[in-house]
């Protein structure tokens, strides 16, 4: 059945009608398709304004390709398609970029701007690993390359991001070129006609860290927003394969990879209400939400907008940085309801569980078997 409703781009009505790109993630870039009502079709449907750098554009047509059973009442029904129709949404061609792209960059030998932040703040050694681990890049600017690598080793894209080598902080002035771009939109454009694309090439993700699940297969999986988070995760918590989706609108079908597995879910501060509704709405896997930050997060957590790696980062540097006995008070990681995270992690035996609280230096103040 084709859908009768006509699509088009939504029309500029100031930096309020325009999105965050599901893409490239940068802010007031991203148009959705609407109907003669307004109403979108669905958050994925749109096109990015940075066509050069990023050039995502998906389509009501590939959509509706991609789900035939879709109809305009998609949010109504379009999580609870059956498993088969899920499975449809996999596009038959993948484009991939090739290996030889990936081992170039990757060198631990070298640091990024965002790899000698992690040095000082994990050492040389747990460094390395993590590099090798999710085959973390470097580019001649010392940007750092976040492959996407998929169960199958198919390297789908890279993002290139800048950092600030004492904050950590992801470098957003918008005065700075090439604050997020990606492999591909670089080798769509090279010169270099044994480097460049096809102009046909087009970009499916997957999540950040897919390929480890094959590696590890019987580790339970920790999903969180963005590359850094999950790198930084891994290092101080390796009991999970951290696999990163790349943000909030990236909750979609390439979780369907997790089928099978126990994940728990670790939203940004910011993020726990939006997951929770969207994870809830994707059948077929068991996935539970951590709401930590929901409830330990000060005022101050909340306006600077933190996440889980800047829980676990606070409470390595209280060992070794001594701080105030009002500063150690208002440290979330204190509060108890940080042991929540054991209750979701569904710990199978007692080692495990004194085996976290070792790692990550806690209190026990009670445990309740079910």
């Amino acid at each position: 059945m084709k859908d009768s409703h006509a699509y088009f781009l939504q029309p500029y009505k100031g930096p309020g009608s325009r999105l965050t790109c599901p893409a490239c993630n940068d802010k007031h870039c991203f148009s959705l398709y609407v109907d003669e009502n307004g109403d979108y079709l669905n958050e994925a449907v749109g096109r990015c304004n940075h066509e050069s750098s990023c050039g995502y554009h998906y389509t009501p047509k590939q959509f509706f390709t991609d789900n035939p059973t879709a109809r305009p009442n998609w949010k109504d029904n379009f999580f609870r398609l059956p498993q088969t129709t899920i499975n449809s949404t996999v596009k038959t061609k993948i484009w991939t970029i090739t290996t030889d792209i990936v081992t170039n960059s990757v060198n631990p030998s070298i640091d990024s701007d965002f790899t000698l932040f992690l040095s000082n703040l994990l050492g040389r050694e747990k460094t390395r690993k993590v590099i090798n681990d999710y085959f973390v890049g470097v580019t001649k600017n010392r940007d750092v390359i976040f492959y996407q690598i998929d169960k199958e080793g198919r390297c789908r894209t890279g993002k290139i991001m800048k950092y600030n080598r004492e904050t950590g902080r992801r470098i957003k002035d918008e005065k700075i070129g090439g604050r997020i771009t990606w492999v591909h939109s670089i080798l769509k454009s090279s010169t270099n006609p044994k480097l460049r694309l096809p102009d046909d090439w087009t970009l499916t993700q997957c999540l950040f860290g897919e390929h480890l699940l094959k590696q590890y297969p019987f580790k339970n999986v920790a999903i969180v927003e963005s590359e850094k988070t999950a790198l930084i995760c891994s290092s101080f918590w390796n009991e999970y394969i951290w696999l990163a989706t790349g943000g909030k609108s990236q909750l979609n079908d390439r979780l369907q990879v997790l089928k099978g597995r126990k994940v728990v879910a670790f939203p940004d501060v910011d993020g726990y209400q939006e997951w929770k509704e969207k994870l809830s709405k994707i059948n077929g896997l068991e996935i539970s939400v951590s709401d930590i930050l929901e409830n330990s997060a000060s005022e101050e957590d909340r306006i600077n907008h933190v996440d889980i790696a800047d829980l676990l980062i606070r409470q390595h540097r209280r060992k070794y940085i001594p701080i105030s006995p009002v500063e150690e008070h208002r440290d979330p990681m204190k509060h108890p309801t940080f042991l929540k995270v054991m209750e979701l992690a569904k710990f199978s035996n007692a080692e495990e569980l004194a085996m976290l609280i070792d790692d990550l230096d806690l209190e026990m103040v009670g445990y309740t078997k079910n």
